[in-house]
């Protein structure tokens, strides 16, 4: 097979793999590394395509009977503990593979990813070839044009190449419900971090992208280095916070929808960042910390419990900053007070500056500042604002290095 004497070309592969594993990439300068990630991409193409074609002929052959499994998707996911939707799409490439000879030559060839692949897989469905079919299209010039666009062009004009002909095979079609094409998928972490994904239809996702962008290019302070990801994150939250602010919401367990903490009294008063001690309404875990940052414009309702759990008394519920002193705090700061940051006040939470938890701070005009949710998160997790006699606010870093924005040009006359 090979000249280390390789028995089958998968141990050949075998082989080279291993090899790979075993080289020093320690010593490579950039264009010996950009050079073998190429060259692995390509690989990798070929190889994902010549697992396509061995998964569809597993297919076509009932090989997963061999092992008592009824389809080659459920023995990819139970031998080789596969996802379902990973799977899937290794069945689903195989088949289209089969059907488009000059896209299966490119994939193997290793110049076509098993993603484009898999974009191109609706035009050989069973519904689209009979609509090709009965409008008399030439499926060898659509496999033909199609397989150029993913060799040539971008991921998103692959996307919409495909789209437009699966549009243009059917253009009379009924228009499809888009509420049938939306779903949103939400998983708590076993660190309280939330991680969610979904679908939207065109017009819905145009909405979402239109109403996070919006707070995407509002927020750009000086010095930011935050990702784009990292932006869009921060949008989508702050996009939150002005829904739930507004009060327009639709109740939830006839209360407006809120963020509740449950902690206690001990660790929210303790000096350290007491991590896992508050508990969420969706039962999320979060630190006292950051329970602390929640309270500072929030309402605080004392509940003492007994010894078995029972609760004891309720203490009425308090409001940290009443209405009236944060409209003061508006028309005073009126925007984030962070250096380099001009959040709207609709945008900003009334922080705290000296801590009327830890510090016993007074929750009054002084002792307040307007900080949007983001920097206001900074603030808590060792940032510091601080409003000078003559009105002026100043941000420290953690390190006690002052933020200074560079002074205005002025343009003589």
């Amino acid at each position: 097979m090979c000249s280390t004497g390789c028995v089958t070309p998968t141990a050949c592969l075998a082989g080279a793999l291993s090899a790979l594993a075993g080289q020093d990439l320690k010593g490579s300068f950039g264009p010996a590394v950009i050079e073998r990630t190429g060259a692995l991409v390509i690989a990798k193409n070929r190889l994902d395509a010549e697992l396509a074609r061995t998964v569809r002929e597993g297919e076509l052959t009932q090989a997963a009977e061999h092992d008592g499994k009824a389809t080659m998707a459920s023995w990819l996911r139970g031998h080789h503990r596969l996802s379902k939707a990973e799977a899937a799409r290794l069945v689903r490439n195989g088949r289209t593979l089969e059907q488009l000879p000059v896209l299966a030559a490119a994939a193997a060839a290793g110049a076509v990813t098993a993603e484009a692949v898999g974009v191109i897989a609706p035009v050989v469905s069973e519904v689209n070839l009979a609509r090709a079919a009965a409008q008399g299209v030439d499926m060898g010039e659509i496999d033909a044009a199609l397989t150029e666009a993913a060799c040539t062009a971008s991921h998103a004009d692959l996307r919409e190449a495909v789209g437009h002909y699966l549009a243009r095979l059917d253009p009379d079609g009924t228009e499809p419900d888009p509420t049938e094409q939306r779903s949103l998928h939400i998983t708590k972490n076993g660190d309280g971090t939330v991680s969610f994904h979904g679908t939207l239809d065109a017009v819905g996702g145009e909405k979402f992208q239109a109403a996070v962008e919006s707070h995407v290019q509002a927020d750009r302070p000086a010095g930011d280095r935050r990702t784009r990801s990292q932006r869009q994150g921060d949008a989508l939250v702050q996009l939150c916070d002005n829904a739930l602010a507004a009060g327009n919401l639709p109740t939830l367990r006839g209360h407006k929808p809120h963020v509740v903490v449950t902690i206690d009294l001990d660790d929210l008063m303790d000096t350290s960042t007491g991590a896992g001690a508050g508990r969420t309404g969706f039962g999320g875990i979060i630190s006292a910390a950051r329970a602390r940052w929640l309270a500072c414009d929030g309402n605080v309702t004392r509940v003492v419990m007994g010894p078995e759990g029972q609760p004891l008394d309720f203490g009425r519920t308090k409001r940290i900053v009443p209405p009236h002193l944060r409209r003061a705090v508006e028309v005073r700061d009126r925007s984030c007070v962070f250096a380099g940051c001009d959040a709207p006040t609709h945008w900003c939470d009334v922080h705290h500056v000296a801590e009327w938890l830890l510090d016993d701070g007074p929750t009054n005009l002084e002792n307040s500042a307007l900080l949007c949710e983001r920097h206001h998160t900074k603030v808590h997790h060792g940032f510091r604002v601080e409003r000078q006699p003559d009105g002026r606010w100043r941000t420290w870093r953690p390190d006690g290095t002052e933020i200074v924005l560079p002074e205005p040009f002025l343009l003589s006359a």
